[in-house]
């Protein structure tokens, strides 16, 4: 979309979303007195194995996008970048502790978060970070036939 352009959306729409996001406030605080500190699951691999391929394609689907430039990269960034955000939350919150727990931080810290910010500098300005890819290719192409 480019500078004055709007997408006609129906107003109910963000109507919508401003009721879901009230309705959780009181939501979320049935379940921080309701929900047991510790929850043994039957499926936790499960959960997890399917969010890993999940984020493996939302990853590739970013790849996909980056490399040709596709109109649709800001969203797959967005996805990629939101589901790493929950991946590091996740990882931390479910780990038992000690070793468990450093290896979940230094994931986030060193993997999952700076992943998370370089997709959320490709939402932000998909312009800028294409233009910045060309710019290091035209570069490296320079110092090759230097």
């Amino acid at each position: 979309m480019h500078g004055s352009e709007r997408l006609p959306l129906p107003r109910w729409l963000g109507a919508l979303f401003l009721v879901v996001a009230l309705s959780l406030g009181p939501w979320t605080l049935w379940l921080t007195y309701s929900l047991p500190a510790r929850h043994l699951t039957r499926h936790y691999d499960l959960a997890w194995i399917v969010f890993d391929v999940a984020l493996l394609f939302a990853f590739a689907a970013t790849g996909w996008c980056v490399l040709k430039e596709s109109q649709w990269l800001a969203a797959a960034a967005a996805a990629t970048g939101t589901m790493l955000l929950c991946d590091a939350w996740f990882d931390i919150v479910t780990s038992a502790g000690g070793s468990e727990m450093t290896e979940a931080v230094l994931e986030a810290c060193f993997a999952e978060l700076p992943l998370a910010g370089l997709c959320a500098y490709i939402v932000i300005d998909r312009e800028r970070f294409i233009a910045t890819l060309l710019r290091r290719r035209r570069e490296r192409g320079r110092r090759v036939l230097d």
